[in-house]
């Protein structure tokens, strides 16, 4: 059970979606986390959909689910990294629940199509 392009994955899109979103979003950071937080949270941001089609493209089965689950993980760390720029004062709430929530739904998606794939090899 493979989609006919990574592309069409509804987690690709809303990932890619979520990364766009980073991207603006820190770039109002303080310089001074150029090379801290905005770091981190943009290269765990651009993991997801990265991951997604870097897999997709390996042509393993195996090799597939275990860059989703990859994928899967820099969900988590954006979480935490998005929780911290809240909490640190760095974006608002409606801010971070609008990438909360998107980047959320992308990491239950990740989890249902992962099972899927397994329960299907």
């Amino acid at each position: 059970m493979k989609a006919r392009d990574y592309k069409d994955l509804v987690a690709y899109q809303k990932s890619y979606e979520v990364a766009l979103l980073v991207y603006k979003l820190t770039s109002f950071f303080p310089s001074s986390e150029m090379y801290g937080l905005v770091s981190q949270m943009r290269r765990a941001a651009v993991s997801v959909p990265s991951n997604i089609s870097e897999g997709y493209r390996r042509g393993s089965h195996k090799e597939y689910v275990q860059f989703l689950q990859i994928s899967l993980g820099s969900t988590a760390e954006l979480e935490t990294q998005l929780s911290l720029s809240k909490d640190i004062g760095y974006i608002n709430t409606d801010q971070f629940k609008e990438i909360y929530e998107l980047n959320e739904e992308v990491g239950k998606l990740l989890s249902s199509y992962i099972s899927k794939l397994k329960k299907n090899s």
